[in-house]
């Protein structure tokens, strides 16, 4: 499958395309586009929309999903806010993700930090039918915690 990448005027091209940095890798990283040297500080407990710089057509029948990295998530306390974030097949503007900063402290994203992933994904459009019953099951309306702790 192929994902058309359109870069933004703005876009910096030493930055490269997405990519998977491994062979067995989900998720493609992708990475901020602020302007050579520049960086946007994340306040604790705030969140920011990050540029990257690029905008993405994706084939009809697929999302992008936008996840967070996950030793990003450790070492810092930024996530993807949305998680994950869907990039639907007919949006055309710029990928942007929203950071959260969960850390007691501000953190710093610096031009060219990777700072999420993208995953694609295959959809199904349901067709919704109202009825005036559901079928039972054994939890039945049983919600959060319903089913114990071990």
């Amino acid at each position: 499958m192929k994902i058309k990448i359109k870069k933004l005027p703005h876009f910096d091209e030493s930055l490269g395309l997405p990519k998977y940095e491994t062979s067995g890798a989900a998720g493609a990283d992708i990475r901020a586009c602020l302007g050579a040297g520049d960086k946007i500080v994340i306040p604790a407990g705030a969140r920011t929309l990050i540029p990257t710089g690029l905008a993405l057509e994706i084939q009809a029948g697929y999302e992008v999903q936008i996840r967070p990295r996950s030793g990003l998530s450790l070492k810092t306390g930024l996530l993807v806010v949305n998680s994950p974030g869907t990039i639907d097949s007919d949006y055309r503007g710029e990928l942007k993700i929203i950071l959260g900063n969960l850390s007691p402290k501000d953190e710093v994203i610096t031009h060219g930090d990777r700072i999420a992933q993208m995953v694609i994904a295959p959809v199904i459009q349901a067709e919704f039918e109202a009825v005036d019953e559901l079928s039972s099951t054994e939890r039945g309306s049983g919600g959060f915690g319903s089913t114990g702790r071990r």
